[in-house]
């Protein structure tokens, strides 16, 4: 027995050397393991991207598969049997149709709106300082914050950074041609399989899971992750559905009121509309002042008129019947989720900040629950 206890003792302190050893390697060679772990990140990027593609399409998947197997027609019995694959290659066919109608219509509009925008942004800048320069002395907007944040503008010269040319030498800088088609073709490929064989990869992780965790932290962990995963799935398909929707009203009441760069504005606002609060608000700024320079002061107080019903229809209409059922979180904890997750995250900390604090919330008060 003391032989025993001396063995264990050893062989503790053999383990806690080890350990020691093993760490000091990894910090001496922090940026020779950065490096392998970069690299394996980039070959990892096509299935990573695959499982995003698959994760955003898995909900209009799974609708159009209950839809499909529905149909109790003697003659179309066969097509339900065959409902999943139907259902992929449905919603495959119309994300290429979608991307064909943007690339051929928007895609066109938006290039030739930055391109005149980025000629005519040393008259826009000319007209703004005109205009400052005018202002009284005392206003706000004489500021010396403001003025040199002018001039730092007027410092600017957009055709170095956004021309033919850079662009080409971005592209063939980031990643070459060959590699980022095979890349896209594999994510497209691995989202696929993910779709058809859901119920597989799924049954398979329950094992898994079975096997590390005991019955009731199992039961625990798949009822969050069930939870996890509805909160996430209705927020980016509503959230990103409602900008879209948002996106081209906008466009369309902007063309109307006769908006020069209706369509870019009206995409801007329809994505920053998918940030909860703060992104309508930063979206709208941007247009009016991009507006009060290209059409006058009456054209932007229209559109300001015109975008703020939209976004109450949308807010009280419309996002509303996207989403379902609400997250059930306050309007203060939305804010300060939102604040969190941009200033440490950026734009991406802000439209994943929501979600995540209902999934916490849900936490808290479950711990709350329990405890009582």
């Amino acid at each position: 027995m003391k032989e025993r206890r001396v063995w264990t003792k050893w062989f503790y302190w053999f383990t806690f050397a080890v350990s020691i050893i093993l760490i000091y390697k990894v910090l001496d060679n922090f940026t020779a393991i950065g490096k392998w772990f970069a690299g394996f990140f980039h070959i990892m990027m096509p299935f990573v991207l695959g499982i995003i593609m698959a994760y955003i399409l898995y909900v209009p998947a799974r609708n159009i598969e209950k839809l499909i197997k529905k149909i109790n027609i003697k003659g179309l019995r066969i097509i339900t049997k065959k409902a999943r694959v139907l259902s992929v290659a449905v919603v495959y066919a119309g994300v290429i149709a979608i991307l064909a109608l943007v690339i051929k219509y928007i895609v066109p509009i938006a290039a030739s709106s930055i391109i005149d925008f980025v000629n005519h942004f040393q008259e826009y800048y000319n007209i703004i300082s005109t205009e400052i320069n005018a202002l009284p002395e005392d206003s706000v907007l004489k500021s010396e914050a403001v003025v040199n944040a002018v001039s730092k503008i007027g410092q600017i010269n957009l055709t170095e950074y956004i021309n033919i040319e850079k662009l080409t030498q971005y592209a063939q800088g980031a990643i070459s041609i060959a590699t980022g088609i095979f890349n896209f073709f594999v994510s497209i490929i691995v989202s696929a399989y993910i779709l058809l064989e859901r119920g597989e990869i799924l049954k398979f992780l329950r094992k898994v899971s079975k096997a590390i965790f005991k019955n009731d932290v199992y039961q625990n962990v798949a009822k969050y992750f069930n939870r996890t995963n509805e909160i996430f799935l209705k927020f980016l398909a509503s959230q990103l559905l409602d900008g879209i929707v948002v996106g081209i009203l906008t466009s369309i009441a902007m063309s109307i009121l006769g908006v020069k760069y209706a369509v870019v504005l009206g995409i801007m606002i329809g994505l920053f509309n998918m940030i909860p609060y703060f992104g309508a608000i930063i979206a709208v700024i941007v247009a009016t002042i991009i507006t009060i320079i290209t059409g006058g002061l009456t054209q932007a107080i229209w559109m300001i008129v015109i975008v703020t019903i939209l976004q109450q229809i949308d807010a009280n209409i419309i996002n509303p019947k996207i989403v379902g059922e609400s997250l059930k979180i306050s309007p203060l904890l939305v804010i300060f989720a939102v604040t969190l997750g941009g200033a440490y995250f950026g734009i991406l900390g802000m439209f994943l900040a929501v979600p995540i604090a209902a999934i916490i919330k849900v936490l808290i008060e479950d711990y709350i629950e329990m405890k009582e």
